[in-house]
């Protein structure tokens, strides 16, 4: 099991502050797997108990196999690609890239050949005798990269890499480290707090919460089938809406103010829940029809490639993306939203409730 993390029960104190609550998680050779979450919901922590850089106060850690949890981080196969890159900025990038080698004692030559191959993978040949201050964030990130993967790590650890980088870099670094993750096997685990950047660089992702796990899965498990409505909420935008369930079991009927919808899904039994329904789900139209529930427009944003709006309803507040194409609608205007009963989902009430 080469490249695979695990946690037993693995839990964390600082004095009397639980930063982790008792965990547990396998991550498979070769996958890249990412903790999301908001701050202080635990992920950097976790991270840092894979490198070595904390100690567990209770509970095993296994890499590749081998127990860790006793080992410094200087005897862990892992390689961190850090927030803030931790460049020298003395040395040229190829003295960068080699320097954990260098301190290995790896012979210089063979340092050299390492080096400007990590440069090479990440696609910055003949870009060595540079100085970080010289290349862009982007270049000085795809750096940081190389000089991780050259030591030939068992696990990959990112820890927020992209956050210095403005919106459009960010997409096309974050491509850039998945197709090198997967072009080398690398087992990888990402640490960020935006949900787009999870979903578009993972193959499981972990969502944390108060110090403990709230849902795993892949990007798709937990859009489409979220366990809670802070997932809903989290991974992606979502309206939550508050329903009675009126039938349970195979098929569910739920009471939304004056209507009644069925739905084509389980749920086990009868009383108050939360409506899921994802933006784009929503179907405006300036006609009334069966179950639709009449809104007006109280904001509206023309994105280029969408529209976005903001409606009233006796449901409360709905947000709604719509394309560009569609009939638009303007502030102020009255219309009526429906939704398709499949594309609908059921999360528990919110607590005290």
């Amino acid at each position: 099991m080469k490249g695979s993390v695990r946690f037993e029960n693995v839990t964390k104190r600082f004095g009397e502050v639980v930063a982790l609550k008792p965990l547990s998680l396998d991550i498979a050779p070769g996958t890249l797997c990412t903790l999301l979450g908001p701050s202080g919901c635990g992920k950097t922590t976790t991270l840092r108990l894979i490198a070595g850089l904390e100690s567990a106060s209770e509970g095993r850690i296994l890499i590749g196999g081998q127990d860790v949890t006793h080992l410094s981080a200087t005897y862990r196969r892992v390689s961190m690609v850090f927030q803030s890159y931790a460049l020298f900025p003395h040395m040229t990038v190829l003295e960068n890239v080699g320097y954990g080698l260098a301190v290995k004692g790896t012979p210089k030559a063979e340092v050299r050949d390492r080096a400007e191959a990590g440069l090479d993978l990440v696609g910055l040949k003949g870009f060595g005798a540079r100085l970080p201050s010289e290349l862009s964030g982007g270049q000085q990130q795809r750096v940081a990269v190389a000089r991780a993967i050259v030591l030939e790590p068992e696990v990959l650890l990112l820890d927020e890499p992209l956050s210095n980088l403005d919106a459009k870099l960010r997409r096309h670094v974050r491509e850039e480290i998945r197709q090198i993750q997967q072009r080398l096997g690398l087992t990888a685990v990402y640490v960020t707090h935006d949900q787009e950047e999870a979903m578009a660089v993972s193959d499981r992702i972990i969502v944390m919460k108060n110090a403990e796990i709230a849902q795993e899965g892949t990007p798709e498990d937990l859009y489409d089938r979220p366990a809670s409505a802070f997932i809903a909420d989290f991974i992606g935008d979502a309206n939550v809406i508050p329903v009675e369930v009126a039938k349970a079991g195979p098929e569910a009927e739920i009471r939304l103010l004056d209507r009644t919808y069925a739905l084509p899904l389980a749920w086990p039994a009868t009383g108050p829940a939360q409506l899921v329904l994802r933006p784009h789900q929503l179907r405006l139209s300036r006609d009334a029809g069966d179950g639709m529930l009449p809104a007006e427009v109280s904001y509206a944003a023309w994105l280029g490639n969408s529209v976005q709006y903001t409606l009233t309803t006796p449901a409360g507040s709905l947000f709604a993306i719509a394309s560009p194409q569609s009939e638009g609608f303007r502030k102020g205007d009255s219309l009526h939203v429906a939704f398709r009963a499949t594309d609908a989902r059921l999360v528990p009430a919110a607590s005290g409730r």
